[in-house]
């Protein structure tokens, strides 16, 4: 009965929800000139020929952060600002660089490789640049994107990566995501060819609240057909999704996948009324109370890229106009204008859009940092202020372009942290805004916080401040102090400095002979009352480095340099994406000479010929992200390993600890060549996938959840490449890699609580496992959002991290807990961070996996989530014994009370 009353009453919220968009018009204020003094600034930062640079590196331009760009232009009136980019594209025939694989291996056949969702993305560009879409580059853009959508296969109506080359087939895996989708979607829409397919497909991916999921995902089936692969797995719906992790709320994709639907409706598609409905129901429940939204994993907090692309959405759906209102006044508060910033450090930068307010209101003072996020944040930011919907813009109905006069005039030019000729490689202390981009095998969205990421995904102007105040100005300065103060500008003296203790000191955390310092100490990195979690965490650790660039630690009374803290903050720091500065100032200072010598082989205390492996293979990593040449320390890290794959220090501080996640390190600065430390690994593993704390266990029941984490991370790398991370298993992989993997990852979802925490044995929470846990599992694919979120709620207001509980602290941050905990803030590990010499060579589920595998539940997360504690097995036992006793004497004494009534007259 109650179900039927729910299911009534949401009926009823429905229908009138669609009758208001129906009958209703958005009546929201745009901001068009906003949105035009961003389109002038973002025209300033293209290079000559119409290109931005790709900060994943490589040769070939970020033509999806091109697009992007040219999007905006055109929503703004200024689309003859973005001709260079079409000019690019279509004239000069480079379109085919994004949408196939030709401009990555020219001249190898590779153009009958198609990634799907970026020849969504090419037509919808072609559409809206007025160019002919059929005519683009030389191809029909229409018949490209019609021909990626699946006719038929577990993929059928998926806008596909593929080959249409058999021989090729194999080369490719299908990684399309739900932003091709849409696109694909709209463009058909505009060109009057509305695929009920492709619109099928995406209405699977939206799950019941609302919202829709980025990721298509895989999950086990017993159902029989076409649709499903022959090793049992189905492209699931969202709400299927749900039971294994597969399903978090995505903003950016939601306010995409609504223009879809608006598009195809307009064509004359029909049955979307109740999903719009629905879409635009979630939207305006989930809008942050300042007026802003949040994107997907790793970026959920309210940011100006994600606030666009839905109030864009919102607007052209119509029904929410105090949304679109608010949603406008927060990408207002990021934007900068002449009446606000002519006399400051954005006077140069007018019209140009922060990621969120808060850095906005740091770049007034400090400059625009991470130009690169600026750029993404901006060319979504900007449709929000134009409103001009998707499909009005792919059938070329935006607003009228901007007349030849001086008013034309970029109202900015580049400021001295800005470059004319070009977009560096991201140093965002944002995380990264949505951008679809290409890789080698499909279009994702960058999260880069770079994204880091990176990755995942997220990804936004005012002329006047009385009716668009920027964000508040007054913020709260941390007071914590550098973690030790220098004593003088003179190296310790060598003779009377102490030996560095072998335990329980790390050797390399405190040896070698003082370097000087500068003089003068950096000042403290403010934190902003609205930062999010991740800059608070970020600037925290800056405030700790001497100098700005190192760690110390002080010893009976003298201090040295904490290299092996200080290489551990550039990493957390890669994988926060934040404060670039730091970063490239403390690799500098690692990657000195004297650096070096004092921490990977022991000066001054070593007399010659020392070396240590896990210094070694922290300063390859850290000199691999900075672009230097490691070339001599790989080499020196090398020498190490033995037949065996074990690594041996040398030196009279060796490290004779041989942990497994001491291994790992090395192991994952060899990754190009790791010889037998792979199988040296793997011949360690426990009987329950998990891995020991020491190398030398050579059998174990259960390991250690950190040393597993570690295992994890060192088993998925592989040197950097554009490829996604495959769903099958990986080339040069072995089955028990394979399987070592996947057991691996299932023991560490056995631990975490539903909030994606590991907790003691009192119940409390402890950061630094669930953090490294965190991270092993996005690395395998796997969502790390709760660990995230939950981490998130405890920082503290420094912007650190207490050691246990927060009572038992008495508030107090500690700072290795601190630096533990930056992986799972960020939600990702480092190894997929922007500019990782490494990345992930595989995604699970796998999808070739054999069935014994599978049916073992390996491959199922949420079998391992099933598993219940020792403790509470035991205690089942306890209880199920005292129930047993309680029945036995249960029936004793009613057998005593039937005999007792028994003999009475």
């Amino acid at each position: 009965m109650r179900r039927g009353y729910l299911a009534a009453s949401a009926f009823a919220v429905s229908v009138g929800v669609v009758a208001a968009l129906l009958t209703g018009t958005a009546t929201a204020a745009n901001d068009p000139d906003a949105a035009k003094a961003n389109s002038r600034w973002l025209a300033t930062k293209l290079k000559p020929d119409g290109t931005l640079e790709n900060p994943n590196g490589g040769e070939l331009p970020d033509h999806g952060l091109m697009i992007d760009v040219l999007l905006s232009m055109y929503a703004s009136g200024e689309g003859a600002k973005a001709e260079p980019i079409v000019k690019f594209l279509d004239e000069q025939g480079h379109a085919t660089d994004y949408f196939t694989w030709d401009g990555l291996v020219p001249g190898a056949g590779y153009d009958q490789v198609i990634v799907g969702g970026a020849a969504a993305k090419t037509l919808v560009a072609a559409q809206a640049s007025g160019h002919d879409p059929r005519n683009f580059d030389g191809y029909d853009m229409v018949a490209e994107t019609k021909a990626a959508i699946m006719r038929k296969g577990p993929d059928k109506g998926r806008i596909s990566d593929y080959s249409k080359n058999p021989d090729l087939a194999d080369s490719v895996s299908n990684n399309a995501n739900m932003f091709g989708q849409s696109l694909g979607v709209i463009g058909l829409a505009a060109a009057g060819e509305n695929d009920q397919l492709a619109i099928d497909k995406l209405l699977t991916q939206q799950c019941s609240e609302g919202y829709f999921r980025i990721f298509f995902g895989y999950i086990k089936t017993t159902e029989t057909g076409d649709h499903v692969t022959s090793n049992g797995y189905k492209i699931s719906s969202c709400d299927e999704g749900k039971t294994i992790d597969q399903s978090p709320s995505d903003g950016d994709t939601t306010g995409l996948a609504l223009s879809a639907m608006l598009a195809a409706r307009k064509a004359g598609a029909g049955g979307l009324d109740a999903p719009i409905a629905k879409t635009v129901s979630w939207l305006t429940a989930n809008q942050n109370a300042g007026g802003g939204w949040g994107g997907g994993v790793g970026t959920e907090a309210p940011n100006t890229n994600s606030t666009g692309l839905i109030v864009q959405a919102l607007a052209d759906a119509g029904g929410a106009d105090e949304a679109v209102d608010k949603g406008v006044r927060f990408l207002k508060s990021a934007q900068a204008n002449a009446a606000a910033d002519s006399g400051n450090r954005l006077a140069g930068d007018l019209g140009a859009i922060a990621y969120n307010p808060a850095s906005y209101v740091a770049a007034r003072t400090g400059g625009i940092s991470g130009l690169d996020t600026w750029i993404r944040a901006g060319a979504q930011a900007s449709l929000g202020l134009s409103q001009v919907g998707f499909y009005a813009l792919a059938k070329g109905s935006g607003p009228p372009p901007t007349s030849s006069s001086a008013s034309e005039t970029p109202t900015s030019t580049p400021s001295e942290t800005s470059s004319a000729t070009g977009t560096p490689t991201s140093t965002s202390s944002d995380p990264a805004p949505t951008s679809t981009t290409t890789t080698t095998t499909t279009t994702t969205t960058t999260t880069t916080a770079t994204t880091t990421t990176s990755v995942t995904p997220t990804p936004g102007t005012s002329s006047s401040l009385a009716t668009s105040p920027p964000a508040p100005s007054t913020v709260t300065v941390t007071t914590t102090p550098p973690a030790a103060k220098p004593q003088d500008t003179k190296p310790a003296p060598k003779t009377t400095t102490p030996k560095p203790k072998k335990k329980p000191v790390t050797p390399r955390a405190s040896t070698g002979a003082r370097v000087p310092p500068p003089t003068a100490i950096a000042a403290p990195v403010a934190i902003p009352d609205t930062a999010t979690p991740a800059s608070r965490l970020g600037a925290y650790l800056t405030n700790r480095l001497v100098g700005g660039d190192h760690v110390e630690v002080t010893e009976d009374g003298k201090t040295y340099v904490d290299y092996d803290a200080t290489a551990d903050l550039v990493l957390a720091l890669r994988a926060l994406d934040v404060q670039p500065e730091t970063v490239a100032r403390a690799s500098k200072f690692l990657l000195t000479p004297e650096a070096v010598q004092a921490y990977a082989h022991g000066a001054p205390y070593e007399q010659s010929g020392a070396s240590y492996a896990e210094p070694l293979a922290k300063l390859v990593l850290v000199g691999e992200f900075a672009k230097a040449d490691v070339g001599q320390l790989r080499a020196d890290l090398v020498k190490l390993r033995g037949t065996d794959g074990k690594f041996t220090d040398t030196g009279s501080f060796a490290d004779a600890d041989e942990t497994v996640e001491r291994h790992t390190w090395a192991l994952l600065a060899t990754t190009a060549d790791p010889g037998p430390a792979v199988e040296l690994l793997l011949s360690r593993q426990c009987a329950d996938g998990t891995f020991p704390k020491h190398l030398d266990t050579a059998e174990c029941g259960s390991g250690d959840l950190g040393a597993t984490a570690a295992a994890v991370t060192a088993l998925a790398a592989r040197p950097h490449t554009d490829a996604a991370p495959s769903t099958k298993r990986p080339d040069g992989w072995t089955e028990r890699r394979v399987s070592a993997f996947v057991s691996a990852v299932s023991a560490l979802g056995v631990r975490p609580t539903g909030e994606g925490m590991v907790t003691g044995e009192a119940g409390e929470a402890d950061v630094a496992l669930s953090a490294a846990v965190a991270a092993a599992r996005q690395v395998a694919g796997l969502d790390a959002s709760g660990t995230a979120r939950s981490l998130g709620k405890l920082v503290q207001a420094d912007g650190g991290f207490a050691k246990g509980s927060v009572v038992a602290s008495d508030g107090k941050t500690d700072f290795p807990t601190s630096l533990a905990a930056a992986q799972g803030v960020a939600g990702r590990s480092w190894l997929t961070a922007a500019d990782s010499p490494l990345s992930s060579a595989v995604r699970l589920p796998l999808s070739d996996v054999d069935a014994a595998n599978a049916a073992s539940g390996t491959q199922l997360q949420a079998a391992a989530q099933t598993t219940q504690p020792s403790w509470m097995t035991w205690g089942l036992v306890g209880l199920a014994g005292i129930l047993l006793a309680a029945a036995i004497v249960l029936i004793f004494l009613l057998r005593r009370f039937i005999k007792t009534k028994g003999a009475t007259p």
